[in-house]
């Protein structure tokens, strides 16, 4: 009777701590990684990205400087759309979208990977492109694994 009672006991403390997920904690903590990107104004983000892909690229003096503007403007984007959904988290009025609104969504995100797809191949040669494009790959499967790490 005693051992019946312990593994009783032992099961409600395993189910209630496994009932505590972190989804339901309102004040979950953000990544440091986060807090430092989010500090950024969209020059000093372009900026970084422009000279990483220089690295990575080797670009040259005018590739550079076509690069820092199209980095600058979805910088600029991306930094509206954060401010945009920050606004909402704090009113209260962010609610999951619609299956319309959703699919809007991934035709713009998809449309302006095609558009910057289209102007990177202007402005990088041929080997500099299969890098970039590669390491685009690689992005978009990180993007595409981040749910799955998340629900572990």
């Amino acid at each position: 009777m005693k051992k019946l009672m312990l593994i009783a006991i032992v099961a409600m403390v395993a189910i209630q701590v496994n009932a505590q997920d972190s989804k339901d904690r309102p004040n979950r903590e953000r990544s440091p990684k986060m807090d430092r990107f989010q500090d950024l104004t969209p020059e000093e983000m372009a900026t970084l990205q422009t000279k990483k892909m220089t690295l990575h690229l080797d670009l040259n003096e005018s590739q550079q400087k076509e690069i820092q503007k199209i980095n600058l403007e979805n910088a600029i984007d991306r930094k509206a759309k954060m401010e945009a959904r920050k606004a909402q988290r704090e009113d209260g009025t962010m609610a999951k979208p619609s299956k319309e609104e959703h699919l809007k969504m991934m035709n713009d995100r998809l449309d302006k990977q095609i558009a910057m797809k289209a102007k990177m191949k202007k402005i990088l040669n041929d080997e500099q492109f299969v890098k970039w494009e590669k390491q685009q790959q690689e992005m978009n499967k990180k993007r595409d694994d981040m749910p799955k790490r998340r629900n572990k």
